[in-house]
């Protein structure tokens, strides 16, 4: 991660320094996933896709673009486009603003024809993305409306049928309930960004009668910055983690110097109160699914008591890891990151040190430490620094801490038992593996794109997408759940092959890192060959694509029983598995429902 694209960025630099941002971007030696990005712009979108680029090379996407010419997003999507066809986006972003309305309410306008305004307007607008969806079934990112910089009937605005504030807030009412609708729809809220960077900077008349921009220039990279947060978030470039600090970041005070009686916390000072939001915004989280860990210099006891404080919102029970001991933080970040199964660029590190900061930024530079400022400005630079942006909110991501802590237990239970496989029998394991059923969609697409390292592929698919293959009969799907005597863990692992004949290549397999080790894979080979005798399929083709994370299968095909037939310089390679008439089921430890 580059650290003049984190946020708190200085705009400025980054417009003026553009080029040799790129530039050293595309020099790091990071593997990217590729995307088509189709921008319709009803204003000028020239530097913003410029900006916008940069953006999503910092996340590990390289954007192909197509731009609309100046102000022919509707005619790009609703008539036929050879350029616009043949490129085939793989997302589409329509840049639109209040500057694109021109049948704003008059004064002498009845309710009645306010109405037809509004409706005409928001015609135009769900004819184009229903087309958009039609033709190229990928997902749609959308801006709403900005508030105008002036206000006729003053404070009226806001309430009056005839006021442009009022009428403005209708269409956006009209785009939410669309997004509601439909699925891989995503609002970019410019009415929120423009509130918070000023809305009379934001919409200076100057940059749009000079330039046609529907924004100031200075403001293009708070813009691009969040379209960029909803793109990565689509194809699974959030972060999964918090690791947090305690003193000071917290609460207020040392609690092994001050006691926790004399910590910050709580309504009796101004202070404490700023303390006791940032825990209860830190508590939120976990209601997205985002893993909660402590990595504090402390005692033991000491970190624990401060939890214990009778003001704090946060207590032990809230955490996955807690690490208070004398160890380098960077040594405990490094173990979270193991205890958890995840890799340490996918978790963020909260820290008011610098000098702490510093040190991961070093010796774990994947992992980010954002400068997080003063205590009252812990929340504003972590919200908007989108590290977890939600596109998709699923029951598994409400589910994951207990999840977790579900996997701590099993753990604990491990280290009992000499003998691993009779530890995997008193899991009292139960699999139900399918094809893919409209329920699980959002959760099977939000696989796709979140895991690394149990990944044969590492292909990425929107939820259109997978909604597509899950009709296509020339494909065959699984899905599998996993549960045991310590909770369910959801949706774990997805298999996508296509049938070419007797055929089956493998398009994707993978797994959640949070049940490695748990003969999943095995359960899913038994799946898996037996859809296939039944549709007569004779034979299986692997692929496996190495990256930086998935080493960990690169013989996966091998132990369950692929020859491989090709590898490349780059080490792709081809594995075949002829299915013999007499299989022998590899899972022994799984029920199969």
């Amino acid at each position: 991660m580059l650290q003049a694209l984190e946020y708190p960025f200085e705009s400025e630099y980054i417009l003026k320094k553009k080029k040799s941002i790129k530039k050293e971007l595309l020099g790091e030696k990071t593997k990217r996933i590729t995307k088509k990005i189709a921008v319709l712009g009803g204003s000028t979108t020239h530097n913003i896709v410029e900006i916008l680029e940069l953006f999503l090379l910092n996340y590990g996407i390289e954007p192909i673009f197509y731009e609309s010419e100046y102000a022919m997003y509707w005619q790009d999507a609703m008539f036929r486009n050879e350029e616009l066809d043949s490129f085939h986006p793989d997302i589409i972003y329509i840049h639109t603003s209040n500057r694109n309305i021109a049948d704003y309410p008059l004064l002498s306008d009845t309710k009645e024809m306010i109405d037809d305004k509004r409706y005409q307007i928001k015609e135009h607008f769900t004819c184009m993305w229903d087309k958009l969806r039609e033709k190229f079934a990928c997902p749609i990112i959308q801006n709403n409306f900005e508030m105008p910089f002036y206000r006729l009937l003053g404070n009226r605005e806001a309430f009056d049928i005839h006021g442009k504030i009022h009428f403005l807030h209708q269409l956006n009412e009209d785009f939410y309930d669309y997004a509601k609708e439909h699925e891989d729809f995503y609002i970019n809220d410019i009415q929120y960004l423009s509130s918070c960077y000023g809305l009379d900077k934001w919409a200076d008349p100057f940059y749009w009668h000079m330039y046609k921009y529907a924004l100031c220039v200075p403001a293009i990279p708070e813009l691009a910055f969040n379209i960029a947060n909803i793109i990565k978030s689509i194809y699974g470039k959030n972060k999964k983690a918090l690791v947090l600090d305690l003193d000071n970041t917290l609460w207020g005070g040392i609690v092994g110097d001050d006691g926790v009686e004399n910590l910050q916390i709580g309504p009796e000072t101004s202070m404490g109160q700023v303390y006791s939001e940032f825990q209860e915004y830190i508590k939120s989280q976990k209601e997205l699914g985002i893993l909660l860990n402590i990595n504090s210099k402390n005692e033991e006891e000491n970190a624990l008591a401060g939890l214990k404080h009778p003001d704090s919102k946060l207590n032990a029970d809230d955490f996955i890891c807690i690490k208070a001991n004398w160890n380098p933080k960077s040594k405990n970040l490094v173990d979270i990151a193991e205890e958890l199964n995840i890799l340490p660029d996918s978790m963020v590190f909260v820290d008011d040190n610098p000098a702490e900061r510093e040190i991961i930024n070093q010796q774990v530079p994947e992992t980010v430490a954002p400068v997080i400022g003063n205590p009252e400005d812990y929340i504003r630079i972590l919200d908007h620094s989108g590290f977890f942006e939600v596109t998709k909110l699923s029951e598994d991501d409400r589910k994951r801490n207990e999840m977790y802590k579900a996997n701590s237990m099993r753990k604990k239970q491990e280290q009992s038992f000499a003998d691993y496989k009779e530890y995997l029998k008193s899991l009292e394991m139960k699999a139900f593996i399918a094809p893919f059923e409209t329920l699980y969609l959002d959760r099977i697409a939000q696989l796709t794109n979140k895991s690394n390292q149990f990944n044969m592929t590492t292909k990425r698919y929107s939820r259109s997408e997978i909604e597509a293959i899950a009709g296509n009969s020339s494909f065959l799907t699984l899905y599998g759940k996993l549960e045991d005597k310590f909770g369910d863990n959801g949706v774990v692992s997805v298999v996508i092959g296509e049938i070419e004949g007797t055929s089956l290549h493998i398009r994707l397999w993978l797994m959640s890192c949070r049940v490695l080790k748990r003969d999943m894979e095995y359960a899913m080979m038994d799946s898996l060959v037996e859809k296939c005798k039944k549709q007569g399929i004779e034979t299986i083709l692997g692929y496996y694509y190495p990256t930086a994370k998935n080493a960990m299968v690169k013989e996966f095909y091998a132990l369950q029983g692929f020859e491989k037939i090709a590898e490349d310089e780059e080490g792709n390679t081809t594995w075949k598995y002829e299915i013999p008439s007499d299989y022998q089921y590899k899972n022994e430890v799984i029920e199969r429902g």
